[in-house]
């Protein structure tokens, strides 16, 4: 590709070269001014072929290393997926003892507060009862009668 571009830029130059002393000689015949314009747009459509080529080479090679760099990029995050699977089972496995002892003892401390509050809840509620029972036991007695108090006595000196 450099090269067949190199040759191209070459002949171009050469061209070039060979025309400035046509040009210069004023006595030459329309001939050779033709034949030099024919060569220069021949050298000029060279180098536009020649780039062309090689600008399309250019892009047919990052074309292949876009692939495979999306194709490595896509095997390693396969990769990385696989392992941080891997490391999340393993973290789950040994965890899983203490997990099961939280579980456990959270059952056992909710047990035991149910087992409170149902206790509490009794307790207030035989409180209540033997609450009740004074006061409406006390309301159904008859009042006990009671004894008229003397009169009374006149205050000496008054």
């Amino acid at each position: 590709m450099k090269i067949t571009l190199t040759i191209v830029a070459g002949t171009a130059a050469l061209t070039l070269i060979l025309a400035i002393p046509a040009h210069a000689q004023e006595t030459q015949n329309a001939g050779v001014k033709e034949t030099v314009k024919e060569d220069a747009k021949t050298v000029g459509h060279a180098v536009a072929d020649g780039a062309k080529t090689v600008g399309h080479a250019v892009a047919d090679t990052s074309r292949k290393v876009g692939h495979e760099v999306a194709d490595t990029s896509k095997k390693v995050g396969h990769e990385v997926a696989d392992s941080s699977r891997k490391v999340g089972h393993e973290v789950a496995e040994k965890t899983a003892p203490a997990r099961e002892t939280i579980r456990e003892d959270s059952k056992k401390a909710g047990g035991a507060i149910a087992h409170g509050a149902k206790a509490v809840g009794t307790s207030v509620e035989h409180g209540a009862e033997k609450t009740k029972d004074a006061v409406t036991h006390k309301s159904e007695e008859p009042k006990p009668a009671t004894e008229p108090k003397p009169a009374a006595e006149p205050k000496p000196g008054g």
